[in-house]
C-alpha cells in the first residue's frame, strides 16, 4: 500500500506541478523499491495531495434515503386505505379529512422546522425528527385501538396520529436544504436540490408495490410496522455517517473541501435568527413569490400522494395489483425528472444569468406539467392517462428542484427557515388538494377535479412572474420599499 500511494503522489507531483521535482529527494525510487513506511505526517500529507473524497455525494445519498422513508410513511396510509375503508366503512369525504391531517401537522410546523435546522444544524434536527415520526408510523397500526378511539371516534384517532406524523415530518426538507447548502458548491445547487426529490420519485415508485405486497401478504398493520422499524435504522445512519459541515466529518479532506470552497466550510455556522431576519424573510417580494408558486406547486401534486391509487382502481377500472404497479409511474417520472431539472436549473442560470435561468426552468417544468395534466384528466383511454399524468407529475418536480435552489439564494443563511416558509404553504396547498379533489369529484365529477389541478400548476409558474433569485434578504433591494 505504502508503494503504491508515493508511486500514485511521484505521478501527480511530476506531471501538475514540475518546479516542485527539484526539491523532492533524489532516492526517491531507492525509498520506493525498499518499501520504506511513511510516518503519520506524511501519510497525512500524502491523503491531502490525493485526489477528493466523494463524501459530498454520501450526503447526497443520505439525503435521498431519507426521502425515500418519509414518503414511503407519507404514502403508506393512500394504499391502505382501500383495506381500512372496507374494514371500518370510512367514507370518502372522511378519508379526504384524514389524509390532510398529515398535511396539516406538516405545514404547520414548517417553519420551526426551519428554525431548528439553522440553529442546532440537520443532523441532530434529522435524527430527532425521523425517531418521533418513525414510533408514530407504527403506532397508526394501533390507531383503533388508542384511547383516543373512545373518546373522538375511530376517524379523528388516524387523523391525531397522522397529524404528529406530519409535526415529526416537519423538519426534514429544510434539513435537506441545509445539507445542500453546506455540502454542494455554489454551481451545483440545481443537481444537489434534486437529490430530495429524486428521493420523493424513488420513495412514491417503490411504495405501493412495497406496501401493497406487505397488505397481501400480511395485512395492513404489518405494513405501518415495517415502516417504523426502517425509520429507526436511518436514523442510527444519521448518527453514525453524517455531519452538519463538511469540515466535521473525519473523511474528508482537503482536496474536496477546496471544490467546494466556501460553500463547504465557511457559510454553515448556524444562523442566530435575529428579529430583523424575519421581517427581511416576510417583506422579501420574491420570497413572497416563491411561497405562493409554491402553494400552487403543492395543490396538484398532493393528488399523486393521496388520491391516485384509488382513482386508479375505482375510476380507470385498474385492479388492485395493476393500481400499484402503475400508481408507480408518477413516481418514476418524478426520478427521472427531477435529476434533469436540476441540471437544466444549472445550465440556464449559465445561459442566461441566475434570475431568468431560474424562471426558465420553472416556466418549462410548471406549463408542461399543466398540459399533461389536462390532457391526462380528459383521456379516455386508462393507459394513456396514466402516462400523461405520470409525465405531468414528473415536470412539475422538474420545476421544483428550482424552487428549493432559490431558498438558498434567497435565505443565505437563513436558507433553512425560508425553505421552511416555502415547504409550509406547499402544504398548505397540499392540505387541501384531497379535501376539494374530494368534494369536486363526489359532486361533479374527477375530470373537473384534476381540470382545476391543471389550472393550478399553471398559476405556480405565473408566480415566478416576481420571484428575482439575484435579490435575497441580504439584499436590501429585494424587500418591500
Amino acid at each position: 500500500m505504502e508503494i503504491r500511494i508515493l508511486v500514485e503522489v511521484s505521478n501527480f507531483t511530476c506531471n501538475t506541478f514540475r518546479s516542485e521535482i527539484q526539491v523532492l529527494p533524489q532516492n526517491l525510487e531507492n525509498i520506493v523499491s525498499a518499501q520504506a513506511p511513511l510516518s503519520r505526517p506524511d501519510v497525512k500529507r500524502d491523503r491531502l495531495r490525493s485526489r477528493a473524497t466523494s463524501v459530498r455525494w454520501l450526503m447526497m445519498g443520505m439525503v435521498t434515503a431519507t426521502t425515500i422513508l418519509t414518503y414511503l410513511d407519507r404514502l403508506n396510509l393512500s394504499i391502505a386505505s382501500k383495506y381500512i375503508q372496507d374494514e371500518f366503512a370510512i367514507p370518502l369525504k372522511t378519508m379526504g379529512w384524514i389524509f390532510s391531517s398529515f398535511l396539516l401537522g406538516y405545514a404547520l410546523s414548517q417553519v420551526p422546522g426551519g428554525y431548528l435546522a439553522d440553529r442546532y444544524g440537520p443532523r441532530k434536527t434529522l435524527i430527532v425528527a425521523i425517531t418521533w415520526w418513525s414510533a408514530l408510523t407504527a403506532a397508526t397500526a394501533i390507531a383503533p385501538q388508542l384511547p383516543i378511539t373512545r373518546w373522538f371516534g375511530l376517524a379523528w384517532s388516524f387523523a391525531i396520529v397522522r397529524f404528529l406524523i406530519g409535526i415529526g415530518e416537519a423538519p426534514s426538507s429544510p434539513s435537506y436544504t441545509k445539507v445542500v447548502a453546506n455540502w454542494m458548491g455554489h454551481r451545483q445547487r440545481g443537481f444537489g436540490s434534486s437529490f430530495n426529490l429524486l428521493g420523493i420519485g424513488l420513495g412514491g415508485a417503490l411504495t405501493p408495490p412495497i406496501i401493497t405486497f406487505i397488505m397481501q401478504h400480511w395485512g395492513w398493520h404489518a405494513a405501518f410496522y415495517c415502516c417504523g422499524l426502517l425509520g429507526i435504522l436511518v436514523a442510527v445512519a444519521w448518527y453514525y455517517l453524517a455531519t452538519d459541515r463538511p469540515d466535521q466529518h473525519p473523511k474528508v479532506n482537503q482536496a474536496e473541501l477546496e471544490i467546494l470552497g466556501s460553500h463547504g466550510s465557511n457559510r454553515t455556522n448556524l444562523a442566530s435568527h435575529r428579529p430583523e431576519a424575519w421581517s427581511k424573510i416576510f417583506t422579501n417580494v420574491s420570497v413572497i413569490g416563491l411561497v405562493l408558486g409554491y402553494f400552487c406547486q403543492g395543490f396538484p401534486i398532493y393528488f399523486f400522494h393521496t388520491w391516485l391509487f384509488i382513482y386508479l382502481v375505482r375510476v380507470r377500472g385498474f385492479s388492485l395489483t395493476q393500481g400499484g404497479l402503475y400508481g408507480a409511474t408518477p413516481y418514476l417520472a418524478i426520478a427521472i425528472a427531477s435529476p434533469l431539472g436540476g441540471l437544466f436549473a444549472d445550465f440556464a442560470v449559465r445561459k442566461f444569468g441566475q434570475s431568468l435561468g431560474h424562471r426558465v426552468a420553472v416556466w418549462v417544468g410548471m406549463f408542461c406539467s399543466a398540459v399533461l395534466l389536462w390532457e391526462g384528466a380528459h383521456a379516455s383511454n386508462k393507459i394513456t392517462a396514466i402516462l400523461l399524468l405520470a409525465a405531468a407529475a414528473g415536470f412539475n418536480m422538474f420545476a421544483s428542484v428550482t424552487f428549493w435552489a432559490a431558498c438558498i439564494d434567497l435565505g443565505g443563511e437563513y436558507s433553512g427557515s425560508v425553505a421552511g416558509l416555502m415547504n409550509m404553504f406547499g402544504n398548505l396547498g397540499g392540505w387541501l388538494s384531497p379535501i376539494v379533489t374530494a368534494y369536486i369529484a363526489s359532486t361533479v365529477g374527477w375530470t373537473s377535479a384534476l381540470t382545476l389541478a391543471a389550472i393550478v400548476t399553471a398559476a405556480s409558474g405565473l408566480c415566478w412572474l416576481v420571484v428575482d433569485t439575484t435579490k435575497g434578504i441580504e439584499n436590501a433591494s429585494g424587500g418591500v420599499q
